[in-house]
C-alpha cells in the first residue's frame, strides 16, 4: 500500500500489487472501503484548531436565487473568515472603543456631578447672606468673569498676530505627510495627535514658526478634518508634495532626519526645514534618508550627541522635534532646548542640563582632605562624555 499525505487531509489508497506489471496509475485512484481506511488520530490541539478554521466555511449557505434568463449574477463578495490575528485585532480595537465611550461617558458625568455642586454651593451662600452683600457678590463674581473673558480674547488676538507675523517672516517648518499608506489607523491617530500639540506649542510661542502641511490627502486629512476648528488653523495645508509646493526654492529644501552626516548648527531663516510625519515603531529604517536622497535635496540632523546621550536611537516624534526647533528660535542654544524637550527616559544616565559636579562637605581640616581622596579615587580614570 502507498500512503499518500496532503495539508490537513490524509488519504489511503489502495495499488494492486500485481506485479511490475500492474496499472498502478489507474488503481491508485480507487479508495479503500471504509472499513478497510487506516485512522491516524489526532492530538486534541490540533482537532480544536481544525474545528475552529473549518467552522466558517461549514456554515456558509449556498445562494438559491436562480438566475433570470439574460441577467448574469455579478461576483460574489462573500467575506472571507478572518484570521486569528485578525480576530484578535478587531476585538482589542472593540474593547479600546468600549472602553473610550465607557470613559467618556464617565467623564460627563463627573462634570454634570461638580456644576451641580458649584451651584448648590452658590445658592447656599447667597441665601446666607443679605439682600446688600448678596448684589455685591453677584456684582464681584460678574466682574471676575468679565476680566477673565478680556483677557483671553487679548491673549487669543496677540497669537493671531504673532502667527500672522510668522507667516511673512518667520522659519518655515514642513511636515511630510506622505508616508500616510505606510501607516495602520492607530499610527496615523498618534501623527494627528502630535500635529495638534505642534500647533498648540507654536501658537503658545513668543517667536513661532510657520507650518506646512505638505501631501495632506486621503485618510490623513480625513482624520485631520475631524478636528475642532482645523479650518480655522494659520497654517498652510497642501495636497501636493513639497517638492511642487516650493518647486523654485528647491536649494533652501533641508530634509532633518537622524540617519544623515551633517550637523544642524544654526538655524537659517532662509532654509526650509521638513519633518517626516512617520509613526511607524521603527519598522522602516532609513526611510525620510532614502528619500531626500532621491529627490536631491540637502539633509541635516539635530546635533543631540553633541549635548547628551541618549540611551536609545536619536529618533523623536515630530511633536518634539518641532519643540526644539521652536525653542532654539528663543533662546539659540540647542543644549538648553534639548533638556527642555527630550523627556527623561531616553537620556543617558548622566544625563542633565546642569553638568558641572558639586561637591559639599560640612567637614574641614583631615577630614575634607580624606573625603577629597575618596571622591577623586572613586572618579572615573577616562574622561566622561558630559565632560568633553
Amino acid at each position: 500500500m502507498l500512503l499518500i499525505f496532503r495539508r490537513r487531509m490524509v488519504s489511503c489508497y489502495q495499488i494492486a500489487a500485481s506485479g511490475p506489471c500492474g496499472n498502478w496509475k489507474t488503481s491508485i485512484r480507487r479508495p479503500l472501503p471504509p472499513q478497510q481506511r487506516l485512522h491516524f488520530p489526532l492530538p486534541a490541539s490540533r482537532l480544536t484548531q481544525l474545528r475552529t478554521t473549518l467552522t466558517p466555511y461549514l456554515q456558509m449557505e449556498p445562494a438559491m436565487e436562480p438566475l433570470q434568463n439574460d441577467q448574469t449574477a455579478p461576483p460574489a463578495a462573500a467575506a472571507l473568515p478572518m484570521s486569528k490575528n485578525a480576530q484578535k485585532r478587531l476585538l482589542k480595537q472593540q474593547r479600546f472603543e468600549a472602553k473610550k465611550a465607557e470613559k467618556k461617558a464617565q467623564m460627563k458625568e463627573h462634570k454634570k456631578r461638580e456644576a451641580e455642586r458649584k451651584r448648590t454651593e452658590w445658592a447656599e451662600k447667597l441665601a446666607s447672606l443679605g439682600d446688600e452683600e448678596r448684589e455685591k457678590l453677584i456684582e464681584q463674581r460678574k466682574g471676575m468673569r468679565r476680566e477673565r473673558m478680556e483677557k483671553r480674547s487679548e491673549e487669543k488676538g496677540q497669537k493671531l498676530e504673532r502667527l500672522q507675523q510668522a507667516r511673512v517672516n518667520g522659519q518655515n517648518v514642513v511636515i511630510d505627510l506622505e508616508f500616510a499608506h505606510l501607516m495602520t489607523s492607530t499610527e496615523l491617530s498618534s501623527l494627528v495627535q502630535q500635529i495638534m500639540y505642534c500647533y498648540a506649542i507654536n501658537g503658545r510661542c513668543a517667536l513661532p514658526a510657520h507650518i506646512w502641511l505638505t501631501g495632506c490627502k486621503g485618510e490623513m486629512q480625513n482624520q485631520l478634518m475631524r478636528i475642532p476648528g482645523y479650518d480655522r488653523w494659520l497654517i498652510e495645508k497642501e495636497d501636493q508634495s513639497y517638492i511642487e509646493a516650493f518647486q523654485d526654492q528647491k536649494e533652501n529644501l533641508v530634509y532633518l532626519t537622524a540617519d544623515s552626516e551633517n550637523s544642524l548648527d544654526e538655524l537659517d531663516l532662509k532654509s526650509i526645514y521638513i519633518i517626516g510625519g512617520l509613526v511607524d515603531r521603527n519598522r522602516w529604517k532609513g526611510l525620510t534618508m532614502n528619500k531626500a536622497n532621491e529627490q536631491g535635496i540637502k539633509t541635516a540632523k539635530l546635533p543631540i550627541g553633541s549635548y547628551l546621550k541618549m540611551s536609545s536611537s536619536q529618533v523623536l516624534t515630530v511633536n518634539q522635534v518641532v519643540e526644539i526647533l521652536l525653542k532654539f528660535l528663543e533662546s539659540r542654544d540647542w543644549k538648553h532646548s534639548f533638556f527642555q524637550v527630550i523627556p527623561l527616559r531616553k537620556r543617558g544616565e548622566a544625563g542633565s542640563e546642569d553638568s558641572t559636579v558639586t561637591l559639599k562637605a560640612t567637614v574641614d581640616g583631615p577630614a575634607l582632605g580624606e573625603s577629597l581622596k575618596k571622591f577623586i579615587g572613586a572618579a572615573p580614570k577616562k574622561p566622561c562624555w558630559w565632560g568633553m
